[in-house]
């Protein structure tokens, strides 16, 4: 599936420029009703956009358009008139609010901003423009360009094609520098590992603002010439209706949503549907096997992050709960020594041999040289290695706890937790010690009206033979929902920040000798 032309998003949607029995399927989240444009057609608007867009910019500034949307033809549309004119797009998280919206949009160079209805009210700036696309006024000045002539713009590898923020979990988003390379590579890549071609549908329920939703959903689509299908935004009692009524064979995900998914009621027909694959990272590792076994699926779960410096692939002989094999320069080391960690002691993972797919941070100098000091790529990651090289996820670095002069991670404390009968989730996270560092912190995720028994807990964390004395969690708060970003990364600071002081009710566990 290599095209002469390169790996850049043009390379991917000129082949499409004149198919008519492939296309964007979504479904209007007030009416339910269906809707259908031809990749042609498709083009033909995103041509008309990027004309549109290009007579409102200032050329003498950066050509960057803040993008404000769901999961809308619309927001497919930008992307091809990214590729069309060379416009480059800047996702906008839309659970920023106020200055903290405002702060992205400026730090983008946004000339303009393109929202719907949904988008908080809060968005103009100084020197931003924000544009209603759903807007009858909107809508009248895209058909003054519908004759704009389909002529993609030639770009190389390279070139910046998108700015795609961070989830800002642990400070201020950065914003990632997409390169063409950084889309279209794996869009490739993935279609040819998977066997996508013109006879499938990708499904793509992820927010498109983040690099999972390009790069593993849309790229994909793209460079095997099959249809998309959209859900504004995720729904996990509506994946499967949409995968059948869609013929979705393909679809993307980040985070919990297979959690969600297998959280529905169970049906006898739940295998009787058409996705062949599931694709994405992060999810909880016990639930690889549930779900594929529920749905009758191939999961296939990677890991990585927008940035890309660090990619590790599960391969056929990778362990439960192992992230796959430390290859091509993937390291493990000590965060404070730099040395190369032995089997079983937590560490940073790094990129020895360079930047990989890390392409830098827009307009941030500092946090871009702090990623590559030394020369290494930082991935901010936490993980040890066990005896047969195979790497498992510890945790991120701000997640790193100090307890009784120990340093933790919190994902291992995580999965020996997620053992416990009946929960749905467990974050850890440290809290501060009355005396020095820090205590250990879990909340917990029931599902319905079932009641936590500390008692039973306190028991059940007794029978783990690979619960360290220092993992122990001193607090377990008990709740319906963690609090989440819109890509599903548990906010573990807000978490930490509420402690014992929290809505949620709060239990001591005292460990038994």
């Amino acid at each position: 599936m290599a095209n002469p032309l390169g790996p850049t998003v043009p390379a991917l949607l000129t082949p499409l420029a004149e198919v008519d029995d492939r296309g964007v399927y979504s479904v209007d989240p007030r009416s339910g009703a269906v809707s259908f444009v031809t990749w042609r057609n498709h083009i033909r608007d995103g041509a008309a956009l990027a004309a549109a867009l290009r007579a409102r910019l200032d050329p003498g500034r950066p050509p960057h358009v803040g993008v404000l949307l769901g999961n809308t033809p619309f927001f497919c549309t930008v992307l091809v008139a990214a590729a069309l004119s060379g416009i480059v797009p800047v996702g906008l998280n839309p659970t920023r609010r106020g200055a903290a919206l405002r702060r992205d949009i400026a730090h983008a160079d946004c000339q303009l901003v393109l929202a719907d209805r949904s988008a908080p009210p809060d968005i103009a700036h100084r020197g931003v423009t924000a544009l209603d696309v759903e807007s009858p006024d909107f809508t009248d000045e895209l058909a003054a360009f519908r004759d704009a002539p389909v002529e993609f713009r030639p770009a190389d590898p390279d070139d910046l094609y998108m700015l795609i923020f961070t989830s800002g979990t642990s400070g201020d988003p950065k914003a990632v520098r997409c390169t063409h390379e950084k889309v279209a590579f794996p869009g490739t890549m993935l279609a040819q590992r998977f066997g996508l071609g013109p006879a499938d549908t990708c499904y793509l329920s992820m927010p498109m603002f983040h690099s999972n939703a390009i790069m593993a959903g849309w790229a994909p689509a793209a460079a095997a010439g099959a249809s998309i299908a959209l859900r504004t935004k995720f729904s996990a009692s509506q994946f499967f209706p949409d995968v059948r009524r869609f013929g979705a064979t393909y679809a993307n995900y980040v985070g919990k949503p297979l959690s969600y998914i297998l959280a529905t009621p169970e049906r006898p027909d739940d295998a009787d549907n058409p996705l062949r694959v599931a694709y994405g990272n992060e999810a909880a590792p016990r639930d690889l096997k549930r779900f594929a076994q529920r749905f009758g699926v191939t999961v296939v779960d990677g890991f990585g992050s927008s940035e890309g410096g660090v990619s590790i692939a599960r391969t056929p002989d990778t362990p439960d709960g192992a992230l796959g094999p430390l290859v091509g320069g993937v390291a493990i080391i000590d965060v404070e020594t730099g040395a190369e960690c032995p089997p079983g002691v937590i560490g940073e993972l790094v990129n020895t041999e360079g930047p990989g797919q890390f392409r830098g941070y827009y307009k941030d100098p500092d946090a871009e040289a702090e990623r590559m000091r030394g020369g290494v790529y930082h991935s901010g990651d936490l993980a040890y290695r066990d005896e047969d090289g195979f790497a498992h996820f510890a945790g991120r670095l701000g997640d790193w706890m100090r307890v009784d002069g120990e340093n933790l991670g919190t994902a291992p404390i995580e999965r020996i937790l997620m053992r416990y009968p009946g929960i749905t989730e467990a974050a850890v996270y440290p809290i501060p010690d009355p005396a020095v560092g820090d205590q250990v912190m879990a909340a917990l995720v029931l599902p319905g009206d079932t009641s936590f028994d500390p008692g039973a807990f306190t028991r059940f964390l007794s029978g783990q033979p690979d619960l360290g004395p220092k993992q122990w969690p001193a607090f377990v708060r008990v709740g319906s929902a963690l609090p989440r970003t819109e890509t599903f990364k548990v906010l573990k600071r807000q978490l930490s920040a509420e402690g014992t002081d929290c809505p949620d009710p709060v239990y001591r566990i005292t460990r038994q000798c």
